[in-house]
């Protein structure tokens, strides 16, 4: 295969621009373009020309994401344009009397502007970076330092599948500055942190933290395996480009630079709007310090900016922040308690979590009384004693956390609070691998280990069995009645009726409710046996790749190699799986679930959803994204969630210009609303189904 050859370089080419389309699609529209299997199997093709013929390598071809070997350390770069601050409003009486600042320069240059329109973006909970392009060509990432300069991080920004290699225009200008927030979105957020608990390290305590502990990764293959985001917000372009007054494209204000950033190939926050007054402003404000608690992305405010540049220009900079904008902050929420006692949980894996019981405080609207203190390490970090005063906050506006201890208040001759020796449930002695941070409790008989494993596989996500609650399962436990989670499945209507809060009703619908979850998909009952490293996201991987359980068990247990060579499976999740099938227990499990009627297969997903011939799967809304608000009458939202993934399509948490339908029921708010605003189709329940469903299904319903 001789290097100069001009048919390979046209096939690399071509393989590049497919995929990098299909990146964009898939990653900044949200709409992909064609199926995994495919796009895959186009990848492969271009390594394998890449590998033969290195010199086909090129800086914006999709295997430079992959990441490239740790380096020692980061080097420090300039910044072209100086990454500055923004001042901050606390309330809205502040943010009114930065507009009555900026109202008085403007209009003592401009006496007949009357009003100055402003843009209201989210400020997202991230990192800020600085991405330098030349010609269309990603050169450099950097974050933003001190402003003046910052470290190069340029190979690991290359994972991070929204940060475009190229820019998606026919003549770039010769360079270009773009600013944005790198950041982690909350479900990655949460779904590392349960790995880092799993293996006893220390958690991250905030997205934001574990956004720029990963961006100073110095392994990027690390960086691409937590798969951060990326949204743009700003663009600097050279002075003689924007001279060019012929040019239609040019942005004059900040409106239009968010839609040229969208059109070079960059994701926006699809939530900023064009505000003309401020009652708009404040409207917009209220909104979202009210409902950012639907966001799948961490924010702490929101930030004004005049909308047009030569406004901009005119009122000018102080030595640390732009005149022209100003972040609004949302309130903090975090107060002082006094520790009353520590207790101890022995999650479903046995790893001991303590938890900090405090007076009660009000936070986010909630009253708290309870929070995690994660492991040991945590723990010791605090120098936690009795009595002390903590301050605690609700992470994420959901999760409470202690933040720290005010040790000046600590009570004298106070005892240090340590984890116990022995399991607080069986009365077992704990146990701590070298490699890891968690103490556990390792007896597998252990009525916690086995509440733990009842509530996940039960749980919304796995098989999303209604009126089978803690409390129920506690008594279940304590009563022996069960000692797996295949003996939930010889429950019936007249043992159930006997238990407390229990009547002869609810004790038929739970067994209807088992019966039921026999049916749920194969991705859900690999998720709900709670193998450790399997997410809902890894359990639809495995699913793609393997039809049914015995074909994943038979190649973790005998060429687990195969399993590492999926997209996004690891060699820890390979490991997992190999310890999991070759434990009797397990095994014995399995065959129990199996011989109760779940099929541990492919085909249990929906045989509405197959065609014909029982080879493909239709999918029949592929390409299209769901957003559901309101209560429908006959589906559940998880129940409508699994109808539109079996289909092919995507349920996402916000209503974006991307959205294809969203899908309303009784009681919608204000995802409706917005939905109405951006032209997005709205359907109801009937209407899902009918496009989820083939027709020969919906008349069998």
């Amino acid at each position: 295969m001789p290097p100069s050859s001009s048919k390979y370089s046209e096939r690399a080419a071509e393989l590049r621009e497919l995929l990098n389309k299909a990146n964009h699609a898939y990653y900044v529209l949200d709409s992909p373009l064609m199926e995994d299997a495919v796009y895959d199997c186009l990848y492969r093709e271009l390594l394998d020309l890449e590998t033969k013929l290195p010199n086909l390598r090129t800086p914006d071809s999709p295997s430079q994401r992959l990441g490239g070997k740790p380096v020692a350390r980061f080097t420090n770069t300039i910044h072209r344009i100086p990454l500055l601050s923004l001042d901050n409003a606390f309330n809205f009486e502040e943010l009114k009397a930065w507009f009555k600042r900026i109202n008085k320069i403007i209009l003592e240059h401009k006496p007949h502007n009357k009003y100055i329109k402003v843009v209201g973006e989210l400020k997202i909970d991230g990192n800020a970076l600085a991405l330098s392009y030349a010609n269309g060509l990603l050169i450099r990432a950097a974050t933003r330092g001190d402003g003046a300069e910052g470290e190069d991080i340029t190979s690991n920004a290359r994972t991070i599948s929204s940060i475009p290699l190229r820019l998606h225009l026919k003549n770039p200008p010769s360079w270009l500055e773009v600013r944005g927030e790198a950041f982690l979105p909350n479900k990655n957020f949460h779904a590392i942190n349960s790995q880092r608990e799993e293996k006893g390290e220390s958690l991250f305590a905030n997205p934001r933290n574990a956004c720029a502990g990963t961006l100073r990764q110095l392994d990027p293959q690390i960086v691409a395996s937590r798969q951060l985001d990326f949204m743009a917000y700003t663009v600097h372009f050279p002075e003689d480009w924007r001279a060019h007054k012929n040019d239609p494209n040019k942005p004059v204000g900040q409106w239009e630079a968010l839609q040229w950033l969208r059109v070079a190939g960059f994701k926006i926050n699809p939530n900023a709007e064009l505000l003309s007054d401020t009652k708009a402003v404040e409207t917009f404000c209220n909104h979202w310090e009210h409902d950012r608690r639907s966001l799948p992305y961490a924010t702490d405010g929101v930030v004004i900016k005049i909308n047009t540049f030569a406004l901009q220009s005119l009122t000018g900079v102080t030595q640390k922040a732009p005149r022209w904008a100003i972040a609004l902050k949302f309130p903090a929420e975090e107060a002082p308690s006094q520790l009353i006692r520590l207790t101890y949980q022995v999650g479903r894996t046995g790893a001991i979590t303590p938890v900090a019981e405090f007076k009660p405080i009000t936070l986010a609207g909630t009253s708290v009384s309870r929070a995690t203190l994660h492991n040991a390490n945590r723990l010791e970090t605090l120098d936690l004693h009795s009595g002390d005063t903590i301050v605690v906050r609700k992470a994420g506006e959901i999760i409470p956390e202690v933040l720290r201890v005010l040790k000046e208040l600590r009570p004298k001759n106070t005892k240090r609070l340590e984890l116990p020796i022995y399991c607080p449930e069986c009365n077992s002695k704990l146990t701590k691998a070298n490699d890891e941070a968690a103490t556990r409790c390792i007896n597998s008989s252990c009525p916690a280990i086995l509440r733990g494993g009842l509530r996940h596989w039960v749980s919304k996500g796995s098989m999303n069995v209604d009126g089978l609650g803690v409390k129920l399962i506690e008594q279940l436990v304590a009563k022996n009645l069960v000692k797996s989670i295949a003996d939930l499945y010889t429950l019936d209507v007249s043992l159930l009726s006997t238990l407390e809060r229990m009547g002869n009703k609810s004790a038929e619908n739970l067994v209807a409710a088992l019966d039921n979850s026999k049916k749920k998909a194969w991705y859900k009952q690999l998720y709900g046996l709670g193998i450790h490293h399997i997410g809902e996201g890894n359990a639809k991987t495995l699913a793609r790749a393997f039809p049914n359980i015995a074909e994943l068990e038979n190649t973790a247990c005998k060429t687990p190699e195969e399993i590492t060579e999926i997209y996004g499976i690891g060699e820890e999740i390979s490991q997992s799986l190999t310890a999991w099938f070759t434990t009797p227990s397990n095994q014995q499990l399995i065959a129990d679930l199996k011989h109760i009627g779940f099929s541990f297969e492919a085909s249990s997903v929906g045989k509405a959803t197959k065609e014909s011939d029982g080879n493909k799967q239709i999918s029949l809304a592929k390409g299209y994204s769901f957003v559901l608000t309101g209560t429908m009458s006959s589906l559940s939202r998880n129940e409508a969630t699994d109808l539109i993934e079996q289909a092919g399509g995507k349920v996402k948490s916000s209503v974006t210009s991307n959205t294809t339908f969203l899908v309303a029921g009784e009681k919608a708010g204000s995802k409706l609303r917005k939905a109405k605003e951006l032209g997005i189709k709205i359907i109801d329940e009937a209407e899902l189904i009918k496009i989820c469903l083939p027709q020969e299904s919906i008349a069998n319903l």
